[in-house]
């Protein structure tokens, strides 16, 4: 398996912690460098490149996060923080322009996975990626 080039796409969620872990495991196995990305989706009624504030200083603190702990981990990383009108379509396309050889994405946790739980950007993803994707879900918690 050639793993040079890993993509890992934050959200939000609790599990993009567990994400980056996964990711970094790996890229320090085999010397390869992570290309982080956050996806802002912006309505359509916006133009594609609107000032969406709220949103980008959440990125901003995302990838700053992923910067972090890639240096922790001793992992090269690269950040990426894009506006597209859909998340998993720009994820796909950022995995192509990077040549990348895996993505990894978190889900939510949900009572019972389905597909259609596991969200548009993820199915999407699953799809039409031309690499392996790998996911990571949170455990089920008690009472669930």
């Amino acid at each position: 398996m050639k793993v040079e080039k890993l993509l890992v796409a934050v959200c939000g969620d609790p599990t993009d912690r567990d994400v980056l872990l996964l990711a970094t495991t790996l890229a320090r196995r085999y010397g390869a460098t992570i290309y982080a990305t956050y996806v802002i989706e912006v309505k359509r009624s916006l133009p594609i490149d609107a000032e969406v504030g709220p949103e980008i200083d959440k990125g901003e603190q995302l990838l700053d996060m992923v910067e972090q702990c890639c240096e922790d981990a001793q992992v090269p990383v690269e950040t990426e923080l894009l506006q597209a009108r859909e998340v998993g379509p720009a994820i796909v396309d950022e995995a192509v322009a990077r040549g990348v050889d895996a993505i990894f994405m978190g889900i939510p946790q949900r009572r019972r996975p389905s597909e259609n739980e596991l969200g548009a950007a993820v199915h999407y993803v699953l799809k039409n990626a031309p690499c392996l994707v790998w996911l990571c879900r949170a455990p089920l918690t008690t009472g669930s």
